[in-house]
């Protein structure tokens, strides 16, 4: 099961998640970020990985491309920072590499 509790905050909306990203939930985050972000021109976006337990490769995938997208992906917690980190360095090196 999967939580996503959204709050606005000025110019920046946070995705907060809570259980597990996986299966069918994957696909209600991403229906849930593309609704939000349509309406939310000029807001930064924040998925905060805090309260996840776990995320499966499809969840990896959208957490990957959200960042892509520019979505910052917050995780201080060790279940979730390794995560973070290695889609974030594999974010940095395609960036670095003009993809």
């Amino acid at each position: 099961m999967l939580r996503v509790t959204v709050e606005e905050s000025g110019d920046q909306i946070v995705f907060r998640l809570e259980g597990k990203l996986k299966g069918p939930w994957v696909v209600e985050l991403e229906r849930c970020w593309r609704s939000t972000s349509g309406h939310a021109v000029g807001k930064t976006f924040v998925v905060d990985l805090d309260d996840m337990d776990f995320v499966d490769d499809q969840g990896k995938a959208l957490l990957t491309e959200m960042a892509r997208a520019g979505v910052e992906l917050i995780a201080t917690g060790l279940m979730m920072r390794p995560i973070v980190q290695k889609i974030m360095a594999a974010h940095y090196s395609h960036a670095e590499l003009g993809e």
